[in-house]
């Protein structure tokens, strides 16, 4: 009986309280937690860091000068390719035209494109002209580049029997034909052979 009575009293003493320790350490949980809701709210409104600007930029810089003069020399490839299209669409049209009027067209009151109803143009890039001094054996077509970054284009053919071979040259380096003319083909008509001048370089028929 004594000893129901002690256990009971022991029981009744024992306090819910936790111990200092305890109480301690939850609130150093709470200040932390709180501390990080507070930080994560901070850096959600924080912007980037100038070095992180900086190292940026610097990258965007140099991915353009890498890019920028690939880009340029596309783009002048696409604008020389009028020339090839043009000058090459004459050769194989002044072919047809000479084996119907046994000679080939030239400019003169009206140009040879409208001679023979291709209508090539003069534009922004090249000027087109077509003469020979032997319009009945060979002709030379020039695409003359306007644009120093743009290569000029050549042209010839030649009646050589019966056959009426072309050939189709590109100046090797950009310029203004103005500054840096383009030699014309070189015609052997007793071997029918024709091959580029000293300054172009074949690229077509």
């Amino acid at each position: 009986m004594l000893f129901e009575v002690g256990k009971l009293l022991v029981t009744r003493n024992e306090s819910p309280t936790p111990p200092n320790g305890h109480t301690q350490m939850k609130a150093q949980i709470a200040a932390k937690y709180i501390q990080f809701l507070s930080n994560k709210k901070a850096n959600k409104n924080s912007g980037f860091t100038l070095i992180e600007l900086l190292v940026v930029i610097i990258i965007i810089g140099i991915l353009s000068a890498i890019a920028l003069p690939s880009f340029l020399n596309q783009a002048a490839k696409a604008r020389a390719s009028e020339a090839r299209t043009n000058v090459g669409a004459m050769n194989r049209a002044q072919q047809a035209y000479y084996l119907e009027n046994q000679k080939f067209a030239i400019d003169g009151a009206t140009t040879a494109s409208e001679v023979m109803g291709i209508g090539v143009k003069n534009t922004v890039n090249y000027e087109y002209a077509t003469a020979s001094a032997t319009p009945t054996t060979t002709v030379v077509t020039r695409g003359k580049s306007l644009n120093k970054d743009l290569k000029g284009h050549i042209g010839a053919s030649f009646s050589n029997l019966g056959q009426t071979p072309t050939i189709l040259c590109a100046a090797k380096v950009p310029a203004l034909e103005a500054t840096t003319a383009m030699d014309a083909p070189t015609i052997v008509a007793a071997t029918g052979v024709i091959s580029c001048g000293t300054n172009t370089d074949p690229v077509g028929q």
